[in-house]
């Protein structure tokens, strides 16, 4: 018996190796498999996309995977959302600015309520994979489905022409924000891009009624495309959060389409949202192209102003068709992801992480190496995960400040 102790410890030396062979050392997971399991646990919310244009080409399934790298594949598709991580998209009912006449409003009107018919009836037609959404709530509900949210915007208040009622009529049609007016000046408001009139008439009387309409119903004011002193204005004649659906930071690139630090400073104050623009000129000012700018004011002087056609479908589809062609004759440098990030960095450093987001104006411009289309969504991740971001900053940039403003909207309009 005396032999027994040293036969057990023989023994258990003897199976160490075989124990340590069955423990599987775990490596910790690369940027990208950790931006995944991020997107997989929290909501994000893109909260502006033009792709709603696509939703009426008679050739074309948004249910369908699309190349990125064919010209008519479009930016988004729900497949494409899926590898991108993206939850949930505000599509665009845009209309480009026409002539401000009875029958210029009506045509407007008929064009914008076609286009929200058309992302109804997607939500329909792919039911499995995506939800229409009309509150926060429902964003949460449909991703614990494995589902994907599409909501609704009004880019450019052309459409209400100076018929406040209209505001109700689009809400009920499922609208939740309304971009007061595009690259023009309207009856609501003047634009940050349309200085025709050397004066900045910022809000009109009819906008500060469309204002107070907007926060009797709970709908989202959205300031992105309004000028300096419309922007003040609205944030005056408001009494509930606005956001900038797709803006950036002036003091990381000059344009008027971006918001200055005061103006950050004001909409902080105001408890709202700026949605960083993927838009390449809001990101970053681009190198000098001499033929690529004589190109495109002679396509300016030929559609109007930044290829509306004067708000009528047919000419906008031949204007951006010789757009394209424009760009692939002399393409554009474009930004890239951590300029993109430069952006949520200012915005974090001056007014907090509190007030920022993501609205990529995909489809409408949209488009930065890196994050092209939306399946490179997670990309933009990785960056913040690269820059130290905690998860709990990264879910507010991606949706959880977005949905507290919208919440708040909600609450204030039930007071």
């Amino acid at each position: 018996m005396k032999n027994i102790p040293s036969v057990i410890a023989l023994s258990a030396l003897v199976l160490l190796p075989s124990a340590a062979a069955c423990r599987v050392e775990q490596k910790p997971a690369n940027v990208e498999e950790r931006a995944r399991a991020l997107h997989a646990r929290m909501l994000t919310i893109d909260t502006h996309c033009d792709t709603a244009f696509n939703l009426l080409r008679a050739n074309w399934n948004i249910g369908e995977r699309h190349d990125p790298l064919k010209r008519d594949s479009g930016k988004i598709d729900l497949p494409r959302m899926k590898e991108g991580g993206l939850d949930a998209e505000f599509f665009a009912a845009f209309v480009g600015q026409g002539v401000r006449t009875p029958d210029g409003y009506a045509k407007a009107k008929d064009r914008a309520v076609k286009i929200c018919d058309a992302v109804v009836k997607m939500t329909t037609d792919h039911a499995g994979l995506i939800g229409l959404g009309m509150t926060p709530g429902d964003a949460y509900r449909l991703k614990r489905e494995g589902k994907l949210t599409a909501f609704m915007g009004l880019e450019n208040g052309y459409p209400i022409g100076r018929d406040l009622s209209l505001v109700e009529f689009f809400y009920k049609k499922g609208v939740r924000y309304i971009t007061l007016c595009h690259s023009s000046d309207n009856d609501i408001c003047d634009s940050s891009t349309d200085r025709r009139d050397p004066k900045d008439n910022g809000l009109s009387e009819f906008g500060r009624r469309v204002v107070a309409e907007c926060n009797r119903l709970g709908m989202i004011i959205d300031v992105s495309h309004a000028s300096d002193k419309s922007f003040y204005d609205i944030l005056r004649a408001t009494k509930a959060p606005v956001i900038a659906s797709h803006s950036s930071a002036r003091a990381v690139c000059d344009n008027p389409r971006n918001l200055t630090d005061d103006m950050l400073r004001a909409l902080k104050r105001n408890g709202g949202v700026v949605q960083i623009c993927f838009l390449g000129a809001y990101v970053k000012a681009p190198d000098p192209n001499p033929e690529r700018d004589k190109a495109l004011k002679e396509l300016e002087a030929k559609y109007g102003n930044l290829r509306t056609g004067g708000g009528d479908p047919a000419v906008r589809e031949r204007a951006m068709a010789e757009f394209r062609a424009i760009d692939e004759k002399y393409p554009q440098s474009q930004p890239t992801v951590k300029d993109l990030v430069d952006h949520i960095d200012h915005v974090r450093k001056t007014i907090g992480v509190d007030h920022v987001g993501i609205g990529t104006d995909f489809d409408g411009g949209g488009g930065i190496s890196g994050c092209n289309d939306v399946s490179g969504m997670i990309h933009v991740t990785e960056e913040l995960m690269r820059r130290g971001y905690s998860d709990k900053d990264i879910e507010k940039i991606w949706g959880g400040n977005f949905m507290r403003v919208f919440s708040r909207i909600i609450e204030l309009r039930a007071k």
